[in-house]
């Protein structure tokens, strides 16, 4: 006969397997996480606020890629500020801010990750249009065209990301609660809206960024002249946008995939979850750097920015040379 006490023990010693099992290290939640968010938020935080500045009081009037990278750098400070709300939760390894604010922080995240997403994809297709058709180039510079896309893309973003605000949760350990990011909540729930996402939200725009470099790369190959500083530039512009999505983008999502599907399968063991979880954990902070790529971007938007932003920070007003600037 297993008397009652055994029987305890052993659902006791089960429920400790599976905390194990479904947490991530510790070490990894409430070292690497609060550390790589206070980075991401000082220097995401200071810079993409010194971009918007340098926009509005220096770079008037704009055209349709000065819109779109302002637009790009408010979704990156609005990221940010959430920013140090979870360097708190995983320092104190206790969330007391209520459900609400739970789902609306992991909502500012991945808000910022699909919108930031779109934007670069949008800013992608504006270099193609200049470069492979330069005679539809003076159509697409047009601030209407920078107007309607953001509109377009915000809205996009926003349907995209709004479904989550009913999936994310708390969860109580005890006397501490956990805000859970969205893989971690119930796996049946999320699984479908996590494939959307990933194909819907990034894998597509991961195919057109990668046309359009191809196709940026081959009308440079066939111009004489490729050597142009304004070519230059849309040519990088477009290689540190795809490098983006496949450092930053491209981890999360793979790992993200398999996170929840570890959470649905019956046959995972327990070490397997463990090191996905873990995985996955240390892929989100680097979804999160894309706010430092996208500062990297203003550089290559051409010279003015550039000059307009050192004639900022030096109170002076430097000789602008004349140069040829796709924006």
């Amino acid at each position: 006969m297993v008397s009652v006490g055994q029987v305890k023990l052993k659902m006791e010693a089960y429920d400790n397997e599976t905390d194990v099992c479904l947490s991530a290290d510790s070490s990894i939640k409430h070292y690497y996480l609060p550390i790589m968010y206070g980075i991401i938020f000082l220097g995401g935080f200071t810079g993409n606020l010194m971009a918007i500045i340098t926009y509005v009081v220096k770079l008037r009037p704009w055209k349709s890629g000065s819109i779109i990278m302002v637009n790009l750098a408010v979704t990156d400070l609005l990221y940010t500020l959430s920013l140090p709300f979870l360097v708190n939760f995983y320092i104190t390894r206790n969330w007391v801010l209520g459900e609400f604010m739970c789902r609306f922080l992991r909502f500012c995240f991945h808000l910022n990750l699909y919108g930031s997403i779109l934007f670069l994809t949008c800013l992608s297709v504006f270099r193609y249009v200049v470069v492979v058709h330069p005679l539809r180039a003076a159509q697409v510079q047009r601030a209407s065209w920078g107007v309607s896309a953001c509109l377009a893309i915000w809205t996009i973003s926003l349907l995209e990301i709004g479904p989550m605000l009913s999936m994310i949760t708390t969860q109580k350990n005890g006397n501490t609660t956990d805000c859970l990011d969205f893989a971690s909540n119930d796996p049946m729930r999320v699984w479908w809206y996590a494939w959307l996402l990933s194909v819907l939200g990034f894998l597509l725009p991961l195919v057109v960024v990668c046309w359009c470099y191809t196709r940026i790369s081959g009308a440079l190959g066939k111009s004489l002249s490729a050597s142009r500083p304004s070519r230059v530039r849309a040519h990088r512009l477009t290689v540190m946008i795809l490098a983006v999505f496949v450092m930053c983008f491209l981890p999360y999502h793979i790992l993200r995939q398999l996170r929840v599907g570890s959470l649905r399968s019956n046959v995972t063991s327990c070490l397997q979850k463990k090191i996905i979880n873990d995985a996955y954990t240390i892929s989100r902070p680097l979804a999160g750097l894309n706010t430092f790529f996208n500062l990297a971007l203003f550089t290559l938007a051409g010279d003015k920015f550039q000059q307009a932003f050192y004639s900022l920070i030096s109170r002076t007003k430097p000789t602008i040379r004349k140069v040829a600037v796709i924006c």
